[in-house]
């Protein structure tokens, strides 16, 4: 799939999804297209620049994270098993939009522009208890590491 193949978004959904996003206690909203038990995963991400995902990984072969940048810029970091930084991609508009996260590979996103809008595509269907693997090694989400820790990310990135 290439970008343009990706759906359009209305003003409405992307006013809505960034006032959701400010009103999040993860500072992110997603728009999800796809049905309950569908096969192909798809999702809109509005996020803002303070949100912290905390490194994951989605355990199963089919579950390779296709992520195309719609708006903003953002860093993808993969991690080795014990929390060393391996990669960055930086995604930007008219330069590099699109990554293949592989599965069974430690990620996070750290938002470079205030608000970003990625399109997001996986296979497998969704079960909570099985879709992703959060990192022992970093903070949960929405507790006072995971601020140091984003910014510690935020301050290594190398652009």
């Amino acid at each position: 799939m290439i970008l343009s193949e990706v759906p359009d978004l209305l003003d409405q959904d992307i006013k809505y999804h960034f006032d959701a996003s400010r009103n999040s206690d993860r500072s992110r909203s997603p728009k999800i297209l796809h049905a309950k038990g569908d096969y192909v995963n798809k999702v809109f991400n509005f996020i803002l620049s303070s949100s912290y995902m905390q490194p994951h990984l989605h355990p199963g072969s089919e579950k390779i994270e296709n992520m195309y940048l719609v708006h903003g810029s953002f860093a993808l970091i993969t991690f080795d098993d014990n929390g060393k930084v391996i990669e960055t991609n930086i995604l930007e508009k008219d330069k590099n939009e699109f990554v293949a996260v592989p599965a069974f590979s430690w990620h996070t996103y750290v938002m470079l522009s205030d608000e970003v809008i990625v399109y997001e595509e996986m296979n497998g269907v969704y079960e909570p208890s099985s879709w992703k693997e959060m990192a022992s090694w970093a903070p949960k989400e929405n507790t006072p590491e995971a601020e140091q820790y984003l910014q510690s990310l935020r301050a290594n990135l190398s652009i």
